[in-house]
């Protein structure tokens, strides 16, 4: 299974890019996984932010494809401890899907036409972290389900 985490924008903030690719690296021997960033609409800054959250809902529903299965990072969604999360990707690996889409919204979340597409949404937290901090959060709950699901000793 792919597993393909959908971003907006570039994380601007050096140590949390470091500590996203350091999370990248540790999950390669675990699974194939990609940080897939969309860039972000031109003129951001002249727009509402429920119109920033249209314009970059447009560009996510162009990346999402028919054959992966969603899940949207959202502060309303099911708050899954570390082992549930693990479990929820175990299931989907053995029932054999071939990917699994994680999408994370820019500073103002997402569209409701982006709702009205993914099959399934969590939240990390019922706590507000800037959605950059929430790439690396979240990079490091992928890896901790990872050593979850092969029982070795990182989740204690």
């Amino acid at each position: 299974m792919k597993i393909t985490v959908l971003t907006v924008g570039k994380t601007s903030i050096d140590y949390l890019q470091k500590g996203i690719d350091l999370y990248v690296t540790r999950l390669k021997p675990y699974i194939d996984v990609e940080l897939k960033i969309i860039p972000e609409p031109k003129d951001v800054r002249h727009l509402s932010p429920a119109q920033q959250a249209i314009a970059e809902g447009k560009l996510i529903l162009k990346h999402l494809t028919v054959s992966a299965d969603t899940i949207l990072l959202d502060e309303l969604g099911q708050q899954p401890t570390s082992t549930e999360l693990a479990a929820l990707i175990e299931r989907k690996m053995v029932q054999g899907l071939r990917e699994l889409t994680f999408i994370i919204g820019g500073p103002y979340g997402v569209s409701d036409e982006v709702k009205k597409n993914v099959r399934s949404t969590i939240a990390l937290s019922r706590l507000t972290f800037t959605h950059q901090m929430v790439r690396l959060i979240f990079f490091e709950q992928l890896y901790r389900a990872m050593t979850i699901i092969r029982g070795e000793p990182y989740h204690h």
